[in-house]
């Protein structure tokens, strides 16, 4: 299921590659499924009735001034990968952007949030036994401070991810480094969200008078929405993710800024509200 949002003149569609309910262990240490069914407005989007997380691996797709950019590039084919479903996929991604006009040739930016396994993996593909630049003619926009850490890290829990993932398109000259604030258009830039890895970034959108931010992973879970403090299992430094999920929080509450989640099932995009002394989100 695709799903389609207009902020002023700025398009962003959804394109799914893995969509599944998810054990709450496998994100969160120390939270039960008991504690899901507290949150009663988690029901029936985010969480099912026997106390699974539902959790989308999806891509989104901006059309920004002429300029076509993917955020994120989920998990891709053909990779050895250390988690059910992740691994040796042999989906129809690049099937469903194409009829999206994103076809391969045609994509300007490919933005990564992260250098996690669930958002590099279409960065390459397997061509005569060799990873290559899946998308030949764009840049590939790395925070430099992330790219510094995981220049001289491996994913082991997960696989070879920087070595077929991202090295091949630094070696290709395809990336570009940039600051944690840069622009890609007049009306799409980021936004540092650090914690959750050292560089993370989210992606704000602005035009016309509307508003939308891609959270990346500074939140996995709308539950976090309730309880920042649940910092997730992968969170490089889980104070500073708590810390920037608090501040991006206060800072999006109440507002008419279209929230649209990296890893959130259908519907995806909600807003913000305050709810006591946490926050709730308001799906459209």
């Amino acid at each position: 299921m695709q799903l389609r949002w207009k902020i002023g003149n700025v398009s962003i569609t959804r394109v799914v590659e893995h969509e599944a309910p998810t054990s709450v262990r496998f994100m969160f240490d120390g939270v039960t499924k008991a504690d899901l069914h507290a949150i009663d407005w988690l029901k029936p989007h985010f969480v099912t009735d026997d106390g699974y997380m539902l959790f989308s691996i999806h891509a989104l797709l901006i059309e920004s001034e002429g300029r076509r950019i993917i955020v994120d590039t989920c998990l891709g084919n053909d990779k050895e990968r250390r988690v059910d479903g992740w691994g040796m996929r042999n989906g129809p991604f690049l099937d469903d952007i194409a009829r999206e006009g994103f076809a391969r040739e045609r994509v300007d930016a490919v933005l990564c949030t992260h250098l996690h396994v669930d958002h590099v993996g279409w960065n390459t593909m397997l061509v005569d036994g060799r990873w290559v630049p899946t998308f030949p003619n764009a840049e590939y926009l790395f925070a430099r401070e992330e790219w510094a850490y995981w220049s001289e890290h491996e994913q082991e829990e997960f696989g070879t991810v920087v070595e077929d993932s991202v090295r091949p398109i630094v070696d290709a000259g395809l990336a570009r480094l940039v600051e944690p604030n840069h622009r890609l258009t007049s009306e799409v830039w980021l936004e540092p969200t650090p914690g959750h890895t050292p560089g993370h970034v989210s992606v704000r959108i602005s035009s016309q008078g509307e508003e939308a931010v891609i959270t990346g992973d500074m939140t996995h879970h709308p539950c976090q929405m309730v309880h920042p403090e649940w910092a997730a299992n992968a969170d490089y430094d889980k104070q500073q993710s708590t810390a920037t999920r608090r501040a991006f929080y206060a800072r999006y509450a109440d507002s008419p800024v279209l929230v649209i989640g990296t890893h959130f099932a259908t519907p995806t995009a909600g807003r913000l509200v305050r709810d006591g002394d946490a926050y709730r989100f308001d799906v459209d």
